[in-house]
This record gives C-alpha cells, sequence and structure tokens, in this order.
C-alpha cells in the first residue's frame, strides 16, 4: 500500500497543473475508483476533495478489516480520532445551518462510528440535539461542556478526550510495537501543543488560556506549558536544542510571521518521526502507522493543492503550506 503514496517529486509537477488536470492525474492512481464514481454528481476541486475523503475512509477501513487482534485493537484506537473529527464537523455543520447532505460531504467515516450512524446525526435539526444523541457514549462528559453559544471548549475538550483514551488503550499493552507508539502518540501531543503555542503566543493570548488549550499527556507537556504566553521572540528563542528544532530553525527566527509554513513543517517532522520508529520493530504495529500517517498527509497536500489553485494562490505560496515528509 505504501508504494502506491503519490512520491514528493510529483508534488512539484501537480503545481503545474490546473485543477482538471489534477483530477485527471488522480484518475491514474489509487483514487480512481473515487474520482470515476464521483465525477457524476461533482467536478473541480468539489470531486478532488470528495473523492479523496472518500478513498481515505476505503483505505482506513481496509487497514481494519485485515488486521486481528492487538494490531487491530491498535488500529482501531487511533483511527477513532476520525469519529472526533465528524462529531466536530456535524457540530460545527449544525451551528452553521448546513444541510445533512452538506455536512455529509466532508465526513470520514474511518473510526468506530459508521455511515449510518453518522448520517443520522446529520439529520438532527440543532447541535443540542445532536449532543443528546451521543448520550451514554465516551463522547458524554466532552459533548457536556457546550454552553450553548461556543463550540471552541467542545472541540478542545473532544481533543483531550481522544489522546487520554489512546494514551490509556495503548499503555495498556504489552508489546514493544505497542510501548513505541506510546511514544509516537506522546510525541504528536508535543507537537500539536507546540503548534497551539505558536499561534497563540503570536496572537498575544493569556498564559493561562493557552494552557487551558493544551493537551495533557506529551513528553513535553510540563516544558511548553511554561512557554504559554511568553513573548514571541523569546518562545522562539527557548526551542533551540529540542528535537523538533532542526525542522524548523531555518525560518521560525528568519520569518516570524509565516506560522503556516511552521505548522506544515513540523507535521513532516511528525511523519519522518514517524517512519524512523518503525524501524525499531518492523513486525508491529509502527510500519502500519508510518503508512496511516503518511496516507493522511498525502490526502490533506492533495487538499492544499485543488483549494489553492481554485482560490489562486501562487504556486508559492501553496507549496509553503504542503507536507513533505
Amino acid at each position: 500500500m505504501k508504494t502506491k503514496l503519490i512520491p514528493n517529486e510529483m508534488y512539484a509537477r501537480m503545481l503545474s497543473m490546473d485543477v482538471t488536470e489534477i483530477a485527471r492525474y488522480l484518475e491514474e492512481t489509487q483514487y480512481k475508483e473515487e474520482i470515476d464514481t464521483l465525477s457524476k454528481d461533482f467536478s473541480g476541486s468539489e470531486l478532488v476533495e470528495h473523492a479523496t475523503f472518500s478513498n481515505l475512509a476505503k483505505t482506513y477501513r481496509k487497514l481494519q478489516e485485515v488486521s486481528i487482534d492487538e494490531p487491530r485493537f491498535l488500529i482501531l484506537e487511533y483511527l477513532r480520532r476520525w469519529d472526533v473529527w465528524n462529531i466536530k464537523t456535524i457540530l460545527r455543520g449544525k451551528f452553521y445551518g448546513a444541510s445533512s447532505e452538506e455536512i455529509m460531504k466532508y465526513l470520514v467515516p474511518a473510526g468506530e462510528l459508521d455511515v449510518e450512524f453518522l448520517e443520522g446525526l446529520t439529520r438532527k435539526d440543532s447541535v443540542a440535539e445532536v449532543i443528546q444523541a451521543l448520550d451514554g457514549t465516551d463522547y458524554s462528559p466532552a459533548l457536556a461542556q457546550y454552553d450553548g453559544v461556543m463550540l471552541s471548549s467542545v472541540e478542545n475538550a473532544l481533543d483531550k478526550l481522544y489522546y487520554f483514551r489512546m494514551e490509556r488503550a495503548v499503555g495498556g499493552t504489552l508489546s514493544v510495537g505497542g510501548g513505541l507508539l506510546l511514544k509516537y502518540v506522546r510525541r504528536e501531543i508535543d507537537i500539536r501543543n507546540l503548534i497551539t503555542l505558536f499561534r497563540m503566543n503570536r496572537a498575544g493570548i493569556e498564559a493561562n488560556i493557552i494552557q487551558e488549550n493544551l493537551i495533557p499527556g506529551g513528553k513535553l507537556h510540563d516544558e511548553l506549558s511554561r512557554m504559554a504566553g511568553q513573548p514571541f521572540g523569546e518562545f522562539i528563542r527557548g526551542l533551540e536544542g529540542y528535537p523538533f528544532w532542526g525542522a524548523i530553525s531555518d525560518i521560525a527566527t528568519a520569518d516570524l510571521d509565516s506560522i503556516s509554513r511552521i505548522e506544515a513543517r513540523l507535521k513532516g517532522y511528525l511523519v519522518r518521526y514517524a517512519w524512523a520508529i518503525s524501524n525499531y520493530h518492523p513486525l508491529s504495529i509502527l510500519p502500519v502507522l508510518g503508512y496511516i500517517v503518511s496516507k493522511e498527509t498525502e490526502v490533506g497536500n492533495i487538499r492544499k493543492l485543488v483549494l489553492g489553485k481554485s482560490a489562486g494562490l501562487s504556486n508559492e505560496l501553496i507549496e509553503e503550506q504542503m507536507v513533505v515528509a
């Protein structure tokens, strides 16, 4: 499956294509079935967006279907992030009055919640009804934080709940692969928190508010938490020497406004880290993790390409947003 991923050098060629040409190229890849099926209802960037999400869900379901025992358990726990994605997407859709059909276009049924259940949620009339329909599920404690005004606290609580569950699930395994997966999850939490710090420190948000938005469980949680609210230049200097610094050192100090470029670099670092630890134990869940992360990155890059092209952005600006591992 890894051999079917789009090679990094192909993205440079795709930058010179228009959206129609990108869709034609994808029709020659693993996205062919989705492009052919969805071209009856969509065209242009919409076609590529929906085809890539549909293929992503199909690919992840296949990984679950061909796995057994501990690998299947760990894969499902990791892919529950798409349940969180879908719940947040449905809540946002209902909050802004989107139709069921419009919301369904942006769902990725790759976790535990199946298409039928998700479609039922999209047919609810309000945010409150969606939350009520999820009463009694693992997501109830996070959803209970909805105040009827803002969704941000609920979204943050859902993210924290996901990583809490993931850490607990992976930490309960005794295999070498499970231990290394836990190591990756903690690194992922650190990168998520680091991106939050970049955004919020740059915006001058108060330290206590930033700390409330950080996800517990990362190896560097205490250190990153102390950086909350620091002046941006001081914050940047404090990152020197950390494992991820090499991925962003050339742009972090040169262009303090390019937060999106820094985020893309950090996500690329995380993909490389996933593959690096997979080499420690190749007959474990880790190579599957590397593939999962790479596949999600590929879909993200394709979507950034077509959305950027549709918005008339320059190739240079689009390229800055793409994640290269």
